[in-house]
């Protein structure tokens, strides 16, 4: 098996088996979210958009909270998305680990 085909492999087996722990931070963005877009006067798919450039740290600007509670919630909405990368980049070193142990040559 290629390295890079195994690589895909473990890492996809990583998503299955921790889908409940990448699940929490993205309901987590996705609330928090929809409180600001109400709080804002925003859409709902506004707040689902603006929540998910914010937890990815992209930050395009095109919206902004205004108040201090709705600038308190992006500061940890974008906390919980720093969370959510840090596990997928765990997911992925493991999964690199564990395919260039299988493709260790001798």
């Amino acid at each position: 098996m290629t390295l890079t085909f195994s690589f895909c492999i473990n890492f996809f087996l990583g998503l299955v088996a921790l889908w409940p722990l990448l699940l929490g931070p993205v309901l987590i963005v996705i609330t928090l979210g929809q409180v600001v877009s109400k709080k804002e006067g925003w859409s709902r798919f506004d707040g689902v958009y603006w929540s998910m450039i914010t937890a990815t740290t992209v930050g395009y600007g095109d919206f902004r909270p205004t108040t201090r509670l709705t600038k308190f919630l992006s500061l940890m909405i974008a906390f919980t998305g720093l969370i959510f990368t840090g596990i997928l980049v765990a997911i992925a070193v493991y999964a690199a680990s564990l395919a260039l142990e299988a493709n260790k040559v001798n």
